[in-house]
């Protein structure tokens, strides 16, 4: 693999090895195409709703927590769901959120934000938090709503 790459010209003046070639240009180009793959199968939109939604994991002490993504989330993807009253709520429940919750032992061990939804109910704080709850129940259905919309759109393309 140390032997130098010899295809073409360019390669033996830039002292390329085997190794080299294979590992540096080849994974470039695949990684490149595995890129341009995820971009042509997910919106802009799909992503940003992704990329929101994962400031509710709780994961690592809730690091991935941002005030300002909840209410974009919320403001963005459920405008039918949040009344403007409702989202200067939600912005003042999420400045008290995280420190109630890492103060509260009940939450200790909580990854995934349906095991977040449950404890919340458990111990009652979802009505504390109500605006926090609803926008957790929300992006929790994400995965039902996805797949039933899936399933139509496959049922429909096979009946024709």
């Amino acid at each position: 693999m140390s032997l130098p790459y010899k295809k073409g010209v360019r390669a033996c003046e830039q002292n390329i090895t085997n190794e080299h070639y294979y590992r540096v240009n080849i994974l470039n180009v695949v990684i490149d195409f595995q890129l341009a793959e995820l971009d042509n199968r997910f919106l802009d939109d799909s992503l940003e709703l992704l990329v929101l939604s994962a400031t509710l994991d709780p994961r690592d002490n809730f690091v991935a927590f941002r005030s300002e993504d909840v209410c974009n989330l919320a403001l963005k993807f459920y405008p039918e769901d949040f009344t403007s009253f409702d989202l200067s709520t939600l912005d003042m429940e999420c400045g008290f959120f995280v420190a109630d919750i890492l103060a509260d032992p009940r939450f200790v061990n909580t990854f995934y934000v349906s095991d977040l939804s449950r404890r919340l109910v458990e111990s009652r704080k979802f009505a504390f938090f109500p605006m926090i709850y609803r926008l957790i129940c929300l992006v929790l259905t994400l995965p039902v709503s996805t797949a039933t919309t899936e399933s139509v759109f496959i049922y429909e393309h096979h009946k024709k």
